[in-house]
């Protein structure tokens, strides 16, 4: 292996360590806790992005369905041509964009609106449009992505997922969610035989 390859791994531990350090001083209390609040209560939610975020957000509502919060990734590019009948008034849309101007999203956006559905946004720049348009805004910081031409979707994949698990978390204590519920609908692999051990 190459000196500098080397180098640069070791350097992308302490790029993404020093990045989740920082997010703290963009953490909103108050932003945070209005998301919780929409989540909490949405009979349904949706969760949107394109490239890494998309992927982020198909994590994110996985991690919602384990906690029973009933929730689904919808494609942008199945969302206009008619996924997002899955959401109706009252449920919530959580879409996810660094710069906050994905082309894709901004349709979807809008049928939000017109339906009725509340919108959480995670992004970095508060006035773009998805940020204007949602109901509630969480910061997104990134220092840098660890690759060297600062090009790649790596500490900016992980700022996101950061926020996703903050909100799981804070979800679980807000919701009283118990570990006998997640060992219904999680028996399977080796966590589910933990949990189901008696």
């Amino acid at each position: 292996m190459k000196k500098q390859a080397l180098e640069m791994a070791r350097a992308a531990y302490a790029i993404e360590s020093e990045c989740i350090a920082k997010m703290l001083d963009y953490f909103d209390e108050d932003a945070f806790a209005a998301a919780v609040e929409l989540l909490k209560n949405a009979p349904r939610i949706g969760t949107s992005g394109c490239g890494h975020s998309g992927i982020i957000c198909q994590h994110f509502a996985h991690l919602l369905c384990c906690i029973e919060q009933p929730a689904r990734f919808i494609s942008p590019a199945e969302a206009v041509h008619g996924a997002t009948g899955f959401l109706t008034k009252g449920d919530v849309m959580v879409f996810a964009s660094r710069g906050g101007k994905t082309k894709e999203l901004l349709p979807i956006l809008d049928i939000c609106k017109k339906k009725g559905v509340s919108v959480i946004t995670v992004t970095e720049n508060l006035e773009s449009p998805l940020a204007e348009g949602a109901d509630v805004v969480l910061k997104q910081y990134v220092n840098r992505e660890t690759d060297k031409y600062n090009c790649q979707g790596t500490t900016s994949t992980t700022a996101l997922c950061m926020i996703f698990h903050a909100l799981q978390t804070a979800l679980i204590e807000e919701t009283d969610f118990q570990n006998e519920q997640f060992a219904v609908v999680h028996p399977g692999g080796a966590v589910g035989e933990r949990l189901n051990k008696h």
